[in-house]
């Protein structure tokens, strides 16, 4: 049961490793953040049922009210804000974050650390149906926020390497802003049990579903070289023998 809980997460991973073309990232690295994104799981239950005690002593839980509440603020937001602050600290500084691509790897990687310790807690328990059905929508859906969340994350990264302060600062509140309200969306319509709702979510899903690999695929074949501020490329040696040689001929 936990082989069926873990594949989904190991077919993603392979995807998003085999799209990273130009410079593989370090294994000590993603196993990192993949272990730093399976610990928000904690975080997020903590936080989660604390805010449901608060909200619940003063709101009906079958009101529209407290559903959003419920799926925009203590799972969304509780959520992808756990998986940002550790993709942030565990990857901002770190040497081997040099292309645009690579904060993608990351963003995925934290995600998939969560999804798959998340989705082993979820099949134990619901079995085989489960396991599909969180393999289908729920893992997928996951890596589909990181893909966002990755795609501003790197902007913001090159930005900072440009001296653009604002920009930086920008994008690194969309790559927590942008996943959290597709999360929230998400979680919403499967939620308010409402078959409206269920449509919605049904297009919802196909679309943000192709507009992630559209943006995934651009991000690969585009990914370019982080190269900070003031930073001189050396020359190659050949070129510096040659010229050193022209010098000495014309004296």
């Amino acid at each position: 049961m936990i082989n069926l809980a873990i594949l989904p997460s190991i077919i993603l991973f392979v995807i998003v490793w085999r799209a990273d073309k130009i410079e593989k990232e370090p294994a000590s690295l993603l196993l990192k953040l993949f272990f730093l994104g399976a610990l928000t799981i904690i975080s997020a239950v903590i936080i989660g049922q604390l805010g449901e005690m608060v909200f619940q002593s003063f709101l009906d839980t079958e009101s529209m009210v407290y559903i959003a509440i419920d799926n925009f603020l203590l799972t969304a937001l509780v959520e992808e804000g756990g998986k940002y602050f550790v993709l942030k600290k565990g990857s901002w500084k770190h040497p081997a974050f040099n292309y645009t691509f690579d904060a993608v790897v990351y963003a995925v990687v934290v995600s998939l650390g969560f999804a798959t310790f998340e989705n082993i807690l979820y099949v134990m328990e619901g079995g085989v149906s489960t396991a599909i059905t969180r393999g289908i929508l729920s893992v997928p859906g996951h890596v589909i926020d990181a893909i966002f969340m990755g795609c501003y994350y790197g902007i913001a990264k090159k930005m900072e390497a440009e001296g653009n302060e604002a920009g930086m600062r920008s994008n690194l509140v969309k790559a927590l802003l942008i996943p959290t309200l597709l999360h929230g969306f998400y979680d919403f319509c499967l939620s308010t049990g409402y078959d409206a709702f269920l449509i919605i979510f049904f297009v919802f899903e196909i679309v943000i579903t192709i507009l992630a690999i559209i943006k995934f695929k651009g991000l690969s074949r585009s990914d370019t070289q982080i190269i900070q501020e003031n930073t001189t490329i050396s020359e190659p040696l050949e070129y510096k023998e040659d010229e050193q040689d022209n010098e000495k001929q014309d004296f």
